[in-house]
């Protein structure tokens, strides 16, 4: 139990916080088993498409502090890998 205003405050910031935060992650979960399901189906206009969300998306996620700068460009790598490994 908070035992000033501003503590009080800040637990309820914390709260609300938290819950965006939480929903933004469940998004790029999302994002991310869209983009696998088209490399998984072969579709080049659909994977980039996907591509290009999940990127965007990691992008603001990364901007609003919802996940790390490097923790985006670090999976942003990875699906690059990943896309030019397909189109091969």
């Amino acid at each position: 139990m908070a035992n000033t205003k501003s503590a009080a405050k800040s637990a309820r910031q914390t709260l609300r916080r938290r819950e965006r935060n939480a929903g933004v992650i469940t998004g790029l979960k999302s994002e991310q088993k869209k983009f696998r399901k088209a490399l998984a189906d072969g579709k080049p206009d659909v994977v980039k498409a996907e591509f290009v969300k999940l990127t965007s998306a990691l992008d603001k996620a990364a901007k609003r502090g919802v996940i790390h700068r490097n923790v985006a460009d670090r999976k942003k790598s990875r699906l690059t890998k990943a896309l030019s490994k397909a189109k091969a």
